[in-house]
């Protein structure tokens, strides 16, 4: 899809649907809104007086404009109300229009910025907000349908009046596309079927990515990673005939001498079992996506390379499949960290902290300014935030939780902050025969233990884990929204690039 930015009269568009909007509870429509009832005879106006239109979020109503104008369709989407409104109300909105209008089979699509007159959001950020919208939106997953279900949206336009600022318009709508983007990058290795989605294949992936963007790329081979002692995470992967990958992505690879860099740790299970602690035919029928971490990352360096950020950022994927052999971890087995930990394995469906504890001690190694982790760690994170509520965020660095809550705020993905208690590290120790056990004594307390045995390897490093197991992979319901279909979310790379734009 082609996105385009435009000053002028989104009422002179001529395309297959223009985009407008209401806010909830509105008596009669203003600005761009009401120009264009005024040219329809008050049929929006109508609209309200008549209740079939009522404003609220996502909202939205048809109407045919006849000779009127030169578009086909008139999407009129609600905002909701106006007091309530925010920046991730604009990608709401101009998503869920844009996915009525492909459903009516528009191919070329006109919007107004909403949020950047009444809403009073500054022209940049309407942009940024309303092209990751759209992009997120108009997703679709379907590289293994005979035939394609929808035609797809060829071109996107944003239209905003002449008193707004187009270099901003355009600045905002750049970031906003390549965000988008790069979070449906993340979308499609998750929905990739895990026969295709291997360790090599995210490995191959991430060497093509580094290609095409100017960074660097490396795989640790299985004697290097013998060599740097990564126990834990070679356990995990000797159960699957295929071999562990330990990805290695640099951008700015070139002031890493000089600088400090960002490390993004991401866990990428391409598939989970459970292992010996198998999980339930239910529980392991959507384990393809216990890589959404590792695939967040990716994303993620692709969004840093893309949107030219300017200090080093390294993005770690240790790739494994958990599944079940006569050489697969077994419950009581004990294994050694590469900083010389042992850990006795309780239960091999927690593994995940497995592999991630092997590489936050690699990050180490860059001296790095902050490091963030990111995996689909825990079920007990969407017991305790739900399914879609929010991602838990640990962390005891009160700088680097406010840098992430504002991210969180500019790119409408949520964290909520969770303890990070003494007693938790205490009940991880509790091992009778090694340093540490992968879970505790009892269930309790599970994403916050998870988050305490991650800590033990983070080498007094600003560090912060999300648990986004609440958020990886949504359904659609009147309750669960996600930005375009069920399914992946590419959740996390949003938050990251925002993070990243927001400085160093």
């Amino acid at each position: 899809m082609q996105l385009n930015t435009i000053i002028g009269d989104i009422a002179e568009q001529a395309v297959d649907a223009i985009i407008i909007n209401l806010f909830e509870n509105t008596n009669s429509p203003g600005g761009a809104t009401a120009a264009i009832d005024q040219r329809m005879n008050g049929a929006i106006s109508a609209l309200l007086v008549g209740g079939d239109f009522k404003g609220k979020l996502r909202e939205t109503s048809v109407l045919y404009p006849g000779e009127t104008m030169p578009a086909r369709r008139i999407i009129v989407v609600g905002l909701g109300p106006e007091e309530d409104f925010t920046i991730d109300r604009i990608r709401h909105a101009t998503a869920a229009a844009a996915i009525r209008a492909r459903e009516l089979g528009a191919r070329r699509i006109a919007s107004i910025l909403h949020g950047a007159g009444a809403g009073r959001i500054e022209t940049y950020a309407a942009a940024r907000a309303a092209a990751e919208g759209a992009g997120l939106g108009l997703y679709t997953f379907e590289k293994y349908k005979s035939e394609p279900g929808r035609q797809g949206v060829t071109s996107f336009t944003l239209v905003a009046w002449k008193e707004q600022n187009a270099d901003a318009l355009r600045a905002g709508a750049r970031e906003g596309e390549i965000i988008a983007n790069c979070t449906c990058h993340a979308r499609d290795l998750v929905s990739e079927p895990p026969n295709i989605c291997t360790p090599s294949f995210l490995a191959v992936h991430a060497e093509k990515l580094a290609y095409n963007h100017g960074m660097t790329a490396r795989v640790l081979s299985d004697a290097k990673l013998r060599e740097l002692k990564m126990g834990a995470f070679l356990s995990v992967g000797q159960g699957s005939a295929q071999q562990p990958q330990f990805i290695v992505l640099e951008h700015n690879a070139e002031m890493l001498k000089d600088s400090a860099p960002l490390v993004l740790i991401g866990k990428a299970i391409t598939f989970d079992t459970g292992g010996y602690s198998i999980k339930s035919g239910e529980g392991m029928s959507d384990m393809k996506t216990d890589m959404a971490g590792g695939a967040a990352v990716l994303g993620a360096l692709q969004a840093a390379a893309l949107l030219r950020i300017p200090y080093p950022v390294v993005g770690l994927v240790p790739a494994a499949e958990n599944m079940i052999s006569g050489r697969a971890n077994r419950p009581s087995d004990v294994v050694r960290a590469s900083n010389g930990k042992t850990i006795e394995i309780l239960n091999t469906d927690a593994e995940g902290r497995l592999i991630l504890a092997d590489a936050l001690v690699y990050a180490g190694g860059y001296k790095p300014a902050t490091v963030i982790d990111i995996a689909t760690l825990t079920g007990a994170a969407v017991i305790a935030l739900g399914e879609g509520g929010a991602a838990a965020l640990f962390t005891d660095d009160e700088q680097l939780a406010e840098r992430l809550s504002l991210a969180s705020q500019s790119s409408g993905e949520r964290i909520w902050r969770m303890p990070l208690f003494p007693e938790y590290a205490e009940w991880v120790r509790g091992s009778d025969v090694a340093d540490l056990r992968n879970i505790p004594g009892k269930r309790y307390a599970g994403a916050g233990t998870s988050a305490a045995f991650l800590q033990e390897f983070t080498e007094g490093s600003q560090w912060a884990h999300l648990d986004i197991a609440p958020m990886a992979s949504l359904p659609a319901s009147k309750v669960v929204h996600p930005l375009g279909p069920a399914g992946a979310t590419g959740f996390g790379v949003r938050l990251l690039a925002h993070m990243m734009l927001d400085g160093d």
